[in-house]
């Protein structure tokens, strides 16, 4: 509850703000000392919010509700007097006074809210904290100033796969002539994605097919869909066109040329069924390459026998570990080494858990505190199944985000799963929604795509 407390407050001094605009205050009938002390209040819970959010118990949690519905209905008055204001602009000033002075009564009952909500959140973390022991108070202290965000590309990290990436290769650009399926198969967060990319990207493969195409298959999708995203850079296509006519231009585009078409994340063989009769073989040595889950997927008629991916042993998860959390090889604090190793064993060899657990660890102190109660967390999920340890290390991930940027992250859910997503459309959605703190000598465009940086990295 503390991130839809945060979110609503950011979005109601959004409004406060804009309210108090030279230009809006000429035409608006308000008290600028009340607005203004509104904000203060509604700033004050901001930035308690973002400097205690690491230690809020779920005690304290429970008046985010409150606070977020006190935040919202302060939202709702102002929003009601400013349309109210600019519909009945020919009244008589007696008229407008009257609605003046119930706009003011109106949120000298949402400060007072939200001031007795402050003082109580105020009070409550100050118990909370009281019997925390001062050496382990390091351990929850800001790591950094939030508006310094790390730079640099998550373009995923091989170690440890440098061995699979050539033998791939190897198997798209050799072998028969005619069509071949390469399906690579492991579990999830075992790193097939990140290997099929790295191959699809090796210049040697770029130069190799002068067609290449990646796709995700979600588990629920439409042939169509595919069809057509996969003709966004081809040929012209009528809005009302067949499944066939569409599947006839994609075969058509294809013949001729040696392709390479990455169908990622499959989970049935309806999927590749659906689809194979629009990639046409045509005996200039074109590959299907396919990532699935599972084994039994893998079985395609005229494929390759299926690469499979396994865990990480003890020295390459610490290697991927370092990697992710360093940027170098090896660990540049003796004194973290033991601890570092006890996490990246914890992580069993899980890929996708030990960079997630990384770029947690790349942002933290550097103390022998805090890594050991990371290795202390981490250790409760070793014995839980795979699925269910990779969520809990994700869980941890988030809950050590700034809570400024929960709501960012949150929001994604709006998009369906795997869905290509335009990072201009995004961050225009991410500053109409409120959910960017202004950073001075920066525009909110700046600020988002900063916010997005930091999550791709971070997440």
């Amino acid at each position: 509850m503390a991130v839809a407390a945060y979110a609503t407050l950011q979005s109601l001094s959004r409004v406060l703000n804009n309210l108090q605009h030279p230009a809006r205050l000429r035409r608006l009938h308000v008290d600028t000392n009340q607005i203004q002390s509104l904000q203060e209040k509604v700033q004050f819970l901001l930035d308690f919010l973002e400097a205690h959010s690491q230690r809020i118990s779920e005690e304290i949690g429970g008046l985010g509700r409150q606070i977020a519905d006190a935040a919202a209905e302060a939202e709702e008055v102002v929003d009601r007097h400013v349309v109210d204001q600019l519909r009945d602009r020919s009244q008589e000033e007696s008229h407008r006074m009257t609605a003046l002075s119930s706009f003011c009564h109106d949120i000298d009952t949402v400060i007072g809210k939200i001031d007795s909500l402050a003082k109580e959140l105020t009070m409550m973390v100050k118990e909370e904290w009281a019997d925390v022991h001062e050496e382990q108070r390091a351990i929850y202290e800001p790591v950094r100033s939030k508006e310094v965000l790390p730079s640099g590309d998550k373009k995923s990290t091989m170690v440890g796969f440098d061995e699979h990436l050539e033998r791939i290769v190897d198997k798209l650009t050799r072998g028969e002539p005619n069509l071949q399926i390469l399906p690579i198969v492991g579990m999830g967060g075992i790193g097939k994605t990140t290997l099929a990319q790295n191959a699809f990207d090796h210049p040697y493969i770029v130069h190799y097919f002068p067609k290449r195409i990646w796709f995700t298959i979600s588990q629920t999708y439409s042939v169509r869909e595919i069809l057509l995203r996969l003709l966004e850079n081809g040929e012209k296509k009528e809005k009302n066109e067949s499944l066939a006519q569409l599947g006839q231009r994609l075969y058509q585009n294809l013949f001729g040329e040696r392709y390479l078409i990455v169908m990622d994340d499959v989970w049935s063989i309806e999927a590749w069924n659906d689809l194979k009769l629009f990639f046409p073989n045509n005996t200039k040595g074109s590959r299907v390459m396919v990532t699935t889950r599972e084994s039994s997927l893998a079985i395609f008629s005229d494929s390759q026998e299926s690469y499979s991916i396994d865990l990480l042993n003890e020295d390459k998860s610490w290697n991927l570990l370092c990697h992710k959390a360093f940027s170098q090889e090896g660990c540049p604090y003796p004194y973290l080494e033991e601890v570092g190793k006890t996490i990246a064993r914890s992580c069993n060899g899980l890929p996708l858990t030990i960079a997630v657990m990384g770029g947690l660890l790349a942002n933290s102190k550097m103390t022998l505190e805090y890594w050991e109660s990371i290795a202390e967390n981490v250790s409760t999920f070793r014995n839980s199944e795979d699925y269910e340890r990779c969520l809990n290390i994700l869980s941890l991930s988030y809950n050590n985000l700034p809570i400024h940027m929960k709501p960012c992250f949150l929001y994604m859910v709006v998009f369906p799963e795997d869905a290509n997503i335009l990072v201009s459309r995004l961050t225009k959605l991410w500053i109409a929604e409120g959910f960017l703190k202004p950073i001075k000598g920066q525009s909110l465009e700046e600020v988002a795509e900063m916010y997005l940086r930091y999550l791709l990295i971070e997440i």
